[in-house]
């Protein structure tokens, strides 16, 4: 996460908090200087049961909504710095507006700066990779994982 010329006036530490197709992962904290670097793989798993054509599938992704938290640890509960969201279809399978790093393709996004940060928006970089599997439920019905 860049953000070229700010300072935050707090010093405890960040993590960023993703919420995906209904489950909630976190980073480990890092030191709360910009640039911040989050070396992290977040893995996201999710059976749906009764789907058997990928184009309902992404039908059902455009209802769900991806989620993403720059949080600094200020007690009691933490303060989000900023956010993202996106429909989840969107979020895992972008239009081709992708720059080619050194890992494959990656991202930047926007995130939108919350009352409490001051400042340019925070620009996030990150990349996703999405597998879509049949598999067989005991009952004998298939569905996509």
């Amino acid at each position: 996460i860049t953000c070229p010329g700010v300072l935050l006036k707090d010093k405890q530490e960040l993590y960023l908090g993703v919420f995906v197709l209904g489950q909630y992962k976190k980073t480990q904290c890092v030191p709360a200087v910009f640039p911040v670097f989050f070396q992290e793989k977040l893995v996201f798993e999710k059976a749906f049961a009764n789907i058997v054509d990928p184009g309902d599938l992404v039908k059902l992704l455009e209802f769900d909504t991806a989620v993403l938290e720059l949080i600094q640890l200020i007690p009691p509960v933490g303060k989000v710095l900023a956010t993202y969201e996106e429909n989840t279809r969107d979020f895992l399978f972008p239009d081709p507006k992708l720059t080619h790093g050194h890992r494959g393709l990656e991202r930047e996004i926007l995130m939108k700066r919350s009352p409490f940060f001051t400042g340019i928006a925070p620009k996030l970089r990150f990349s996703t990779i999405s597998l879509i599997s049949d598999s067989l439920l005991s009952s004998g019905r298939s569905h996509i994982q």
